[in-house]
């Protein structure tokens, strides 16, 4: 069952939709709180991993990440890191107000850019019992081939100067207005989720407010993963994803108990939507929070 459920995240509303599972079970359940990609809604991807562990016995929850989809926060659109990461934390207390969550038993999974931002906060917050991510991204790196990027903080300066003026946030978007065989192939997997009517959300604008990239110049997710130990982390990715590497590096730095699955045969975006490709992903994911968020 989907209900539209709200939950503060400093100073804001968060807008999200909380799964359960459809019969009846006893005692409070093991819940999970799943973040979305980049510019991502709820009612996208988020949500298709959100529900599928509830029919398996799980509390769920995809929001919606403040300044963007529902939730509150103005200007529209900006991408902080850090609050990302705060929003995780916060969605986390929310569920360890709720009589049917056990407070002890609860995990996050993030996809794409939340891959990186969920692990992030889960480094400081032992609340997360268990650490998984879905083509997962470190931000910094993967935005750097964006042509505003490299002008990026010089450039974020001069923009807060106009927005303190009057003037409306920069938009940018990552994705090109249209693709075609010259587009990168990565690209064009985007635009096809994004930009049709196989994943396209009017909440889901695509766009993000350039200024906010001179605070992903000081974030990284990787660097101190470390800091998830003992807990054990788990990384799927497929094996034709250009991100990948971000999913073995992330493995690498956390540590001796962290785990690798991969996908065969599935990109990065095939994992968002792709019944041949999520099914197994979901499997795995909810063995491995089964295994991990068991009563003791």
């Amino acid at each position: 069952m989907k209900t539209a459920v709200r939950f503060p995240s400093s100073g804001m509303t968060l807008a999200g939709h909380l799964y359960t599972p459809g019969g009846p079970a006893a005692g409070p359940h093991p819940a999970i709180v799943v973040g979305r990609p980049f510019t991502g809604v709820k009612e996208q991807t988020s949500g298709l991993y959100a529900e599928r562990p509830a029919a398996r016995g799980f509390i769920t929850l995809a929001f919606d990440a403040a300044y963007q989809g529902e939730s509150e926060g103005l200007p529209r659109g900006p991408e902080h890191p850090f609050q990302r990461a705060e929003d995780v934390r916060n969605a986390v207390s929310y569920l360890t107000t709720r009589a049917d969550v056990d407070p002890e038993r609860i995990g996050v999974l993030g996809i794409c850019a939340s891959g990186g931002c969920v692990p992030y906060a889960a480094q400081t917050d032992h609340r997360m019992k268990a650490v998984t991510t879905v083509s997962a991204v470190n931000l910094p790196p993967f935005m750097a081939a964006f042509p505003e990027y490299g002008a990026m903080p010089a450039e974020a300066g001069r923009l807060r100067s106009e927005e303190a003026a009057g003037r409306e946030p920069k938009l940018s978007s990552p994705l090109p207005e249209s693709v075609d065989e010259s587009t990168p192939a990565a690209m064009r997997e985007f635009f096809a989720y994004y930009r049709t009517p196989r994943a396209q959300h009017p909440r889901s604008t695509g766009y993000y407010v350039q200024r906010s990239l001179d605070q992903l110049a000081q974030y990284d997710s990787c660097a101190t993963l470390h800091l998830l130990a003992p807990r054990p982390p788990l990384m799927i990715a497929g094996t034709a994803a250009e991100t990948l590497p971000f999913s073995r590096i992330g493995v690498e730095r956390a540590g001796d108990n962290a785990e690798l699955h991969t996908v065969e045969g599935a990109t990065h975006v095939d994992l968002y939507d792709v019944d041949e490709y999520v099914t197994p992903a979901v499997a795995r994911l909810t063995e491995f929070f089964g295994r991990h968020l068991a009563r003791d």
